[in-house]
């Protein structure tokens, strides 16, 4: 089969990039023929479809790109023509190249497969977060103008007046007529673009996998006293809250990662004399080591997380997480057997959970082995085949 990728990036920057590189990995690995189509970015990494890929967008080109530019158009159709594939599986598009690739393959017959990462054809500012910080859905119903009216992105007019013209020249009703099936990473994703109006019918959830051996340890019991948080260092992350919970306690808490707000909540953990250190930022080897001895993780999040990769694989580490009741993250998680939750953005019930979470006793081997056979890649590869057959059957 020959399958067509899609992500506005081609390099680890994010969890989006993170799925297509290992999705790409696995496809050629079952002997697939795969190509990639991306925006040709300083950081991508090297591969013999960068010919193809429109340039980096400038300044002017926030203005226009979003809307489906000529350069993009031209582009991708000449892939098309060279690739011929039999499936286009779309990641995050949104922007940098825009929904008129679904489009032009769609009108070749081509069967459009789009994975979701995020809320952006629900949200124009794709957290649901109003300014930042507020859960908000008020564009879920298909009228997007209180984008304009709370300024939602980059709480710039100009920039949420592009965002406002994108949403609503890109609606429900012209995605779904180009795309044949949305996969959603979780059932609340899933539940949500329902709730948007989109049809039940080209829903389907799958949770996204890891490479599961780089997770492999020699021994799961090696715990050591402390708890961590691994991720980005920004508001909708809950870190600010997680250092509310932290503070009144003794036990020592390891944040791994770096972001927006990483000296204002260094000052607020020594304000506080909270038991924390701030490691920075650390490559995977140096995660696997500290977030594999520790007693568990924590995912504090304040927005919708969708299928959070740093619970995945916390999972399969053999760690058990103690995660926030918010979007896609209680799904990953079984109570009082693989971690805890709570409330989010309740410091009081995060508090009282991480005490429950040091006196809890989990068997960490068991852990690691039941999520290695739920994340693993031949169980996804499995599902994801089945899906693109289904697809191209009928197209017949």
């Amino acid at each position: 089969m020959r399958i067509l990728l899609v992500n506005k990036f081609y390099y680890r920057r994010g969890g989006d990039c993170v799925c297509l590189l290992n999705t790409e990995q696995l496809l050629k690995a079952h002997g697939h023929e795969v190509a990639v189509f991306a925006m040709d970015y300083p950081e991508n990494l090297s591969t013999s479809w960068q010919r193809y890929f429109p340039q980096d967008m400038s300044r002017l080109m926030a203005f226009t790109r979003p809307f489906g530019s000529r350069e993009v158009r031209r582009n991708f159709n000449a892939l098309l023509d060279d690739f011929r594939p039999n499936v286009v599986h779309l990641n995050n598009i949104h922007t940098q190249l825009s929904p008129v690739i679904a489009e032009l393959a769609h009108q070749r017959g081509i069967r459009v497969v789009w994975t979701l990462h995020d809320y952006k054809l629900l949200c124009p500012r794709y957290d649901c977060l109003r300014d930042g910080r507020e859960i908000c859905e008020e564009c879920f119903n298909g009228d997007k103008s209180p984008c304009l009216k709370y300024k939602c992105i980059k709480g710039s007019a100009l920039a949420s007046w592009v965002g406002y013209r994108e949403a609503m020249k890109w609606n429900r009703e012209r995605l779904e007529s180009c795309t044949d099936c949305f996969i959603c990473p979780s059932r609340f994703m899933a539940e949500k673009m329902g709730q948007g109006g989109f049809s039940k019918e080209k829903l389907e959830v799958l949770c996204n996998f890891i490479d599961v051996e780089k997770c492999r340890r020699d021994s799961y019991d090696d715990r050591e006293d402390y708890y961590c948080f691994v991720g980005r260092l920004s508001h909708e992350k809950g870190v600010s809250t997680l250092i509310d919970a932290a503070a009144s306690l003794p036990y020592k808490l390891k944040v791994i990662g770096d972001g927006p707000l990483v000296e204002e909540l260094q000052a607020k953990s020594r304000r506080l004399r909270a038991n924390i250190e701030f490691v920075g930022f650390k490559q995977w080897e140096e995660i696997k080591e500290l977030a594999g001895k520790a007693r568990f993780t924590v995912i504090p999040s304040e927005w919708y997380e969708n299928n959070p990769l740093s619970a995945i694989e916390s999972l399969c580490l053999g760690t058990s997480v103690l995660g926030a009741r918010i979007g896609g993250i209680p799904e990953l998680i079984e109570e009082g057997v693989t971690g805890m939750t709570f409330e989010s953005g309740n410091a009081d019930d995060l508090t009282d959970k991480i005490g429950r979470m040091f006196s809890a006793s989990f068997n960490y081997a068991a852990i690691a082995e039941k999520a290695s056979s739920s994340f693993g890649e031949d169980g996804y590869y499995h599902k994801l085949m089945n899906l693109y057959k289904k697809q191209i059957k009928q197209n017949y």
